[in-house]
């Protein structure tokens, strides 16, 4: 099966996990993907992260974080899309939920959280939020 937006792809079945309250999801793996699963491990919105290969395709198995009150993960949304790119230069980049979640940009530096994008002075394309 084609799929037209892989992130929005990503960021549904982290989404339908969550809610369905299962341990772990596997999402086929891309270097992008890999990428914001890091970002979301270094800032303790999942337990950890492995990658499988089976045969010629890489799986990323993703085990989410629960606490008392359900998933760490509250919320994704993907800003950016195929066909309304979002970006922001160093000065609009974009602030979640007043600090308490985060946004995830592609930079010429790399992906990183927009914490990250302002301490470097770098803006780029607006991936998603997430809090």
């Amino acid at each position: 099966m084609s799929v037209t937006d892989p992130i929005s792809d990503y960021l549904t079945r982290i989404r339908n996990a969550a809610k369905a309250k299962h341990k772990k999801v596997d999402i086929p793996s891309t270097k992008m993907k890999e990428s914001i699963t890091k970002i979301l491990l270094e800032n303790e919105y999942i337990q950890h992260y492995s990658i499988h290969e089976e045969g010629v395709k890489k799986i990323l198995r993703i085990y989410l974080k629960y606490d008392e009150t359900g998933c760490v993960i509250r919320g994704l949304k993907r800003i950016s899309k195929p066909g309304i790119r979002y970006y922001v230069n160093s000065k609009n980049l974009p602030r979640v939920l007043n600090g308490l979640g985060m946004a995830i940009i592609s930079t010429p530096k790399g992906i990183m959280t927009e914490k990250q994008a302002r301490k470097q002075n770098v803006g780029g394309e607006v991936i998603c939020h997430i809090w």
